[in-house]
């Protein structure tokens, strides 16, 4: 009687304990459906409509899944493909998409409605970690004054991502006697003031490449002999070419460590976002600082030096200032921005060719993840 009775409550407690186990499982999945749930949706996509608001807004690490059927016609309907873009062409080399690099007709998206959001190749379907938080918009890799007819039917999955880390250690300190050290302007090999200063980037050279890259700027090419090679390169595998070199400018004694630019093919010749930045001879609680000198580029000028043609700059450089910062945003790497005004500053001058520019006086300070590529 003791043995069945013994044997009873055993298995009673057995039975309990299961269900309380079950119970919690049952609460700690209620609660994972509801931090790492995900969120469906369908649309359509016009070809007719340049960017569509899908309404999903996204966090920084979700993960989304899309896929798309349909077909879009173009030449009056000569030609037609499906979410995946037609075969590049010579024809495409002279055009201006979304997404340079991707073909006529393709299904794209970018997040965010920031002037410097990326567009990004979806085609049939994609699996994407976003690095930073906005709306999904999604829309057809055309030129918007040559649309096509049709649309695709797209379905949207977004599972939450996992709450972003803090990043490992502290923010460097860059302080204001730090920004004392670096000149106010670039200078010409004639020494010739150009340029101002106007933004700093704190992270190491691969925190600096990975960021770029992530952002969407190329690096330029250094000579015309190498800018021949690639051109050459890229017509033959219809690529547009967009890293045309810059003239070479002086900071710290040197020319500059590396260009970059973001341009739609057809207009890098006249028209580009660009910089130039320098390793600086000092670093910010042991991480490199780089120092970056950025205009926008808009057309043509006589140069004052030699009445020779030159890029005309925008002169409201503080718009290409803070476009740059906001660009490397889009990298999800930046963990910190702030703005430091020297001591010296220059509110309004002439660069080394003579055109003229204005600036607030401001100098944008971008923190990286010093640990970008890991």
């Amino acid at each position: 009687m003791r043995v069945c009775s013994t044997v009873f409550i055993v298995r009673a407690a057995e039975v309990k304990m299961g269900r309380m186990f079950s119970r919690a499982l049952l609460l700690w999945i209620a609660a994972a459906s509801v931090l790492f749930g995900s969120d469906k949706k369908e649309i359509d996509v016009s070809a007719s409509q340049e960017w569509i608001d899908t309404g999903v807004d996204l966090k920084a690490g979700d993960r989304i899944n899309i896929k798309a059927t349909g077909t879009v016609q173009y030449d009056d309907g000569a030609r037609s493909t499906g979410p995946e873009g037609l075969a590049r062409g010579w024809m495409d080399l002279i055009m201006q998409f979304p997404v340079n690099a991707a073909g006529r007709g393709a299904l794209v998206a970018r997040v965010g409605d920031s002037g410097a959001a990326r567009a990004f190749l979806v085609g049939v379907a994609t699996t994407k970690t976003v690095p930073i938080a906005g709306r999904l918009f999604l829309g057809i890799n055309q030129m918007p004054a040559v649309p096509g007819e049709g649309a695709y039917h797209v379905a949207i999955e977004r599972t939450a991502g996992v709450p972003a880390k803090t990043p490992a250690g502290p923010v460097p300190v860059f302080t204001q006697q730090v920004l004392e050290q670096i000149p106010a302007r670039v200078n010409d090999a004639q020494g010739n003031l150009g340029d101002r200063v106007n933004f700093v980037v704190i992270g190491s050279l691969e925190a600096v490449q990975d960021a770029l890259a992530a952002a969407g700027w190329v690096l330029v090419d250094k000579t015309r002999k190498d800018a021949v090679l690639t051109g050459l390169l890229r017509s033959l595998s219809k690529e547009a070419y967009v890293s045309m070199p810059m003239s070479e400018l002086e900071l710290f004694g040197r020319v500059q460590d590396f260009g970059y630019a973001q341009a739609d093919p057809l207009m890098v010749v006249a028209e580009r976002h660009h910089f130039r930045i320098w390793k600086a001879p000092f670093t910010a609680s042991g991480e490199t600082v780089w120092a970056g000198a950025g205009t926008h580029d808009i057309g043509f000028e006589k140069d004052q030096r030699n009445n020779g043609l030159t890029h005309k700059i925008d002169p409201a450089t503080d718009a290409e200032r803070d476009y740059i910062g906001q660009s490397l945003e889009q990298s999800g790497m930046v963990v910190k921005n702030e703005y430091l005004t020297s001591a010296r500053t220059v509110k309004e001058a002439r660069t080394a060719t003579g055109g003229g520019f204005t600036s607030d006086g401001r100098t944008l300070i971008i923190y990286l993840q010093s640990n970008a590529r890991n």
